[in-house]
């Protein structure tokens, strides 16, 4: 049997046993809870010669062992967030055991405590603008005497301003949204736009935004995000959640070289 480390998937307060029951690991394995410092640290045993250093450099390369590792973080990190305050951790945090995990709530228990009060009754929810890709009628140049290269040009410039101006107003568009939809939210954070070959959508992404809102204001972010989308003109919206406070955990890493066998950090 191969040696094992203990991977980490978050942090929480007040997680019971019963509340993973049944939730399914990384490698077959099952989820349990570190209790230490006041704090609930959502773990599970994972073997070293696929979750050790070397190991590691391979498997991050490889798409579908990546895929499913990424699915089980979430979904264990999800199942907690729905009984608990839980703050994510990233994706593939392996501690090489529980006494090593003990230690970290001590070093960072202040800056989890924390985290977790700001988060407490809070959900995440995602935001992705897009502009729709659309053909805008073309400007009509004005006479140019019969110089068949001078008009070419006009009628360039007069289709370069055409996509300029409508650039302008969808991204005004979006601006309003965002706008409209902090007013319910407690935070926001701005992620870059995703590159259309990763997004799988056609059109340029405007924006792509979390938004921490209160449990009780989600039914009113709900219908603010139906309200824009059906204002918006030439924008595609889509919203997701309620997620895990991904976005809005901000944990300082510790000093202490080896305290974790590896750490890779999450990207959403």
């Amino acid at each position: 049997m191969s040696e094992q480390a203990v991977y980490l998937y978050a942090v929480a307060r007040g997680l019971r046993a019963e509340d993973l029951a049944g939730v399914p690991g990384p490698a077959g394995s099952g989820v349990r809870i570190i209790e230490h410092a006041g704090l609930s640290a959502v773990v599970g045993d994972v073997p070293l010669d696929e979750f050790g250093e070397e190991p590691l450099k391979t498997n991050l390369e490889r798409l579908d062992w990546l895929e499913e590792t990424a699915r089980t973080h979430h979904d264990v990190v999800s199942a907690a967030a729905s009984a608990a305050p839980t703050a994510p951790v990233s994706l593939v945090t392996v501690y090489r055991d529980d006494d090593r995990v003990r230690a970290m709530l001590d070093l960072r228990r202040d800056a989890l405590t924390a985290a977790l009060e700001r988060i407490s009754g809070r959900r995440e929810w995602g935001l992705k603008v897009y502009a729709e890709p659309r053909r805008e009628p073309e400007e009509r140049a004005p006479a140019d005497d019969g110089k068949p290269g001078t008009s070419y040009l006009m009628r360039r410039r007069a289709q370069q301003r055409s996509r300029e101006e409508l650039a302008r107003r969808q991204a005004e568009q979006a601006e309003t949204v965002h706008r409209e939809l902090a007013k319910t939210a407690v935070a926001t954070r701005r992620h870059p736009p995703q590159d259309p070959r990763l997004s799988g959508r056609a059109g340029q992404m405007l924006l792509n935004m979390a938004y921490l809102v209160d449990e009780a204001e989600a039914d009113g972010f709900v219908r603010r995000v139906e309200d824009a989308a059906a204002r918006a003109e030439g924008l595609r919206i889509e919203a997701t959640g309620p997620w895990p406070a991904y976005s809005f955990i901000d944990l300082e890493e510790p000093d202490e070289p080896d305290e974790e066998v590896t750490g890779e950090r999450e990207h959403r």
